[in-house]
């Protein structure tokens, strides 16, 4: 049986705005109260998706949240008609607005944890939301996640579903952006790296400070318990907490993996070589793996941060070469365009470089890792799988028409206090789970 990975991105919401809510982004808090174009946004995105589509990859659509949120506003005590709620909030609490409002779904590397039938107990692929606890615009997010992913993943012969973690920062779970795995083939037992910020039940153990680590050990084992990983199956790792202080907000950031390829920088870890004989010793054949670490003398953190070197994707093509599918901003510095042309020809796996404009993305903090969700599956999986949600020539001309006719060309902060937004949101989201045939996952629907 045929087995391989998919990705699934996050299209843009019609609320895409440059608000500068997450502390420790350093791109989200430099490009904070900027004019945003979600219409750009959008189409950007969507042109990735479809590239790597035509690169012979599973590609499929993960839609945005309902925003703005009137429902948490009306649990905060905004009360009237939508209009009503709207204007109070911007007048009582224009941060909390601004909170509600925040098209963060598009980077779907947040959302969720996803362990492959390979991997799990049951033989079944495994998602768990993330609680995104850290971040309170983030929070409102996990609940509509769940019901979407169960949209689009349905069938229970093939995929099981978890709530997620309690919602209190000591499960602080980011999903995705902190877990990676690897393998010597997509069908085959794997090991998945879980990659934590912290302990939250032990003060006395490193933990950056300045700012937050949003993971911790405790969500990390929680979230492989509920997945039914062996301990052969999984390694917690912790992230340099020197790096988080210095703007590497996820392990996205600082490392990327694609089956037996590791690609960090020297920085990323906590007991960088004790973890990776762990790696060596679980993953079984050692000889096969490649760990590519990255020197400071080679590409500093403040440009790997900067350029989102390691927020790239790292993918197998059809004829079993891996390639970089990275931003723009890598291809523009001299430093890591020169680090990159030189790796293909190293020996190692990684034989392409594709870059993508994603700009309205990465000024918001999120490079091409954070808007994708990798899901490893077999071709009965995939069968499985809402067949309208997949990437073909008609969904990108038809999403793309989805974008002209409902989103605007720009949006300032001072939209955000617009009601019809609201309105044209709405009609947009409603069209959509119409178009991806995913049923009523949005509040407003089931009411």
């Amino acid at each position: 049986m045929k087995f391989f990975e998919a990705n699934f991105d996050g299209l843009v919401g019609p609320t895409h705005n440059y608000a500068g809510l997450s502390i420790g982004n350093v791109a989200s808090l430099n490009n904070a109260k900027n004019t945003s174009s979600p219409k750009q946004a959008a189409k950007q995105g969507l042109q990735k998706m479809k590239s790597l589509s035509e690169l012979g990859l599973i590609q499929g659509v993960l839609a945005p949240q309902e925003r703005p949120d009137v429902y948490t506003l009306r649990r905060l005590g905004f009360t009237g008609t939508d209009s009503e709620v709207i204007s109070k909030a911007a007048k009582q609490a224009p941060a909390v607005l601004k909170a509600v409002c925040s098209a963060s779904s598009m980077w779907t590397a947040n959302a969720a944890t996803i362990s492959p039938s390979a991997d799990t107990a049951d033989g079944k692929i495994h998602f768990t939301p993330a609680n995104l606890t850290n971040k309170f615009h983030r929070s409102l997010e996990p609940l509509t996640t769940g019901r979407i992913l169960k949209a689009m993943f349905s069938d229970d012969k093939y995929f099981a579903h978890h709530q997620h973690l309690p919602d209190n920062d000591h499960f602080g779970d980011e999903g995705a952006a902190n877990h990676t795995r690897l393998c010597s083939d997509y069908g085959k037992a794997g090991v998945e790296l879980f990659v934590y910020g912290r302990y939250a039940f032990d003060s006395s153990k490193p933990a950056p400070k300045r700012f937050p680590a949003r993971h911790t050990l405790e969500a990390c084992e929680a979230v492989a318990r509920l997945h039914g990983l062996s301990e052969n199956a999984a390694v917690m790792m912790q992230q340099n907490p020197d790096v988080i202080d210095q703007g590497v907000f996820h392990n996205d950031v600082i490392a990327v993996g694609n089956q037996n390829v590791l690609f960090f920088h020297e920085q990323a870890f906590v007991d960088t070589q004790v973890k990776l004989d762990e790696i060596r010793r679980k993953f079984g054949s050692a000889a096969d793996l490649h760990f590519i670490e990255v020197k400071t003398s080679e590409v500093s953190v403040s440009e790997a941060v900067k350029t989102y070197l390691f927020n790239t994707q790292l993918v197998t093509l059809a004829n079993g070469d891996m390639a970089i599918i990275a931003p723009t901003e890598c291809r523009d510095s001299a430093t890591v365009s020169a680090y990159l042309e030189q790796l293909t020809g190293r020996g190692t796996p990684i034989r392409q470089v594709h870059y993508f404009d994603v700009k309205q993305s990465m000024q918001n903090g999120g490079g091409p890792a954070c808007l994708r969700l990798r899901v490893a599956m077999s071709e009965a999986e995939h069968q499985a799988v809402n067949p309208a949600v997949l990437m073909n020539e008609s969904l990108f001309v038809r999403l793309n028409q989805w974008v002209d006719t409902h989103y605007r060309d720009q949006i300032s902060e001072a939209d955000l206090a617009d009601p019809q937004l609201l309105i044209e949101s709405r009609q947009a989201l409603d069209e959509l789970t119409q178009i991806l045939k995913l049923g009523s996952v949005y509040q407003f629907q089931r009411d």
